[in-house]
């Protein structure tokens, strides 16, 4: 009997380049409604292999995931729909050439990554291609083999881009398959805004590996606030004069945060008490570099800082200083860097300003 029911559109095949923290839980938590393919280091795929991908986070939710393509080349995003790019900004050029001869015509390219610029350098490297810039503003670390944990919550956030081939815009397509997920992505027409707004808030990421404390731990500390308030305040000066307007993520707009992050701690965790809402699990992604002998992204988060800010005649001295300590951090054998107390931190960022 014939009936009324639409059929279902085909699952989308999605390729996760650069399967780090970010990029398992992004296609492990997709695997529900595409076919997905992580790209990754042979170590990290072979531990998935083995013992299956296993994503933890917020009310102690759990999801092992076994339906997972796993591949160490980028020939194996050869097919896909989509291509999520979560590689660490300095390996960016070469994730394009790696994979610039593997795309469909129909391909779209999504950068999920740190900094202002991997959309712009993703698009040089695959010309022709449609790049799209996207954002995750929580917080995910690995806690074990094949197990990583999202700590803090927040939208995923991805430029709608431009007309699709069948109607609608170029995100339309990863919108719906986040959605059937239960991934909360939200599509926008303001992502150089948004991206921002994350740089913002990831200057705190060198303040939280250069401490070693959980991150609520460290963010409950006025002193260690206080260092993240000094690169915010450098930040937004160059913001305002590279005529770059960040987004406003919550009830809190930019221009004010520095303000915020200096109130006592009583008043600070009452104004900002959502943005606490962080587990006690959750570090920053530079921590967990440092402690696994990885080299940081400092380069596209402080030293982004203080480029845009040379750019403009501006001085960045908190940044620079940062960006310092943590290239001395990554020279240190792994789990021996110092350990930065928040008054020690903020003297050390109060000297370099002179």
């Amino acid at each position: 009997m014939p009936t009324d029911t639409a059929p279902s559109p085909p699952r989308l095949r999605i390729a996760v380049l650069g399967a780090g923290s970010i990029g398992c839980h992004l296609g492990g938590t997709l695997a529900a409604v595409a076919d997905v393919t992580l790209i990754g280091r042979p170590a990290a795929m072979d531990e998935i292999g083995r013992l299956g991908l296993t994503l933890t986070g917020p009310a102690e939710a759990r999801r092992e995931i076994r339906d997972l393509t796993l591949a160490t080349d980028a020939a194996a995003a050869a097919g896909a729909d989509w291509v999520l790019v979560t590689v660490k900004s300095d390996d960016t050029p070469a994730a394009a050439r790696d994979v610039a001869g593997h795309l469909t015509p129909g391909t779209v390219v999504a950068s999920f990554q740190n900094g202002l610029h991997n959309p712009r350098v993703l698009r040089a490297g695959l010309p022709g291609r449609r790049v799209l810039a996207g954002m995750v503003p929580y917080n995910v670390v690995r806690t074990g083999p094949a197990a990583f944990h999202q700590g803090s919550g927040g939208q995923v956030m991805l430029d709608a881009g431009g007309p699709a081939a069948g109607g609608g815009s170029d995100g339309d397509a990863l919108a719906a398959a986040a959605a059937a997920a239960g991934l909360r992505l939200a599509l926008r027409r303001d992502m150089a805004a948004v991206q921002a707004a994350k740089l913002l808030m990831n200057l705190n990421n060198a303040v939280n590996a250069l401490s070693g404390l959980p991150l609520r731990e460290q963010l409950g500390g006025r002193d260690y606030r206080a260092c993240l308030a000094r690169c915010q305040r450098e930040a937004l000066a160059a913001f305002r004069a590279a005529g770059l307007r960040p987004a406003r993520p919550g009830p809190v707009p930019p221009g004010w945060t520095p303000a915020v992050l200096g109130l006592p701690d009583a008043l600070f965790r009452r104004l900002a008490g959502a943005s606490l809402r962080i587990d006690g699990q959750a570090r920053s992604s530079m921590w967990e570099d440092l402690q696994r002998g990885r080299t940081t992204e400092i380069g596209s988060l402080q030293g982004e800082i203080v480029t845009l800010a040379g750019e403009s005649g501006l001085a960045a001295p908190a940044n620079a200083r940062l960006v310092e300590l943590v290239r001395e951090a990554e020279r240190a054998a792994p789990g021996t860097a110092r350990r930065w107390s928040g008054p020690d931190l903020l003297a050390e960022l109060a000297g370099a300003a002179g």
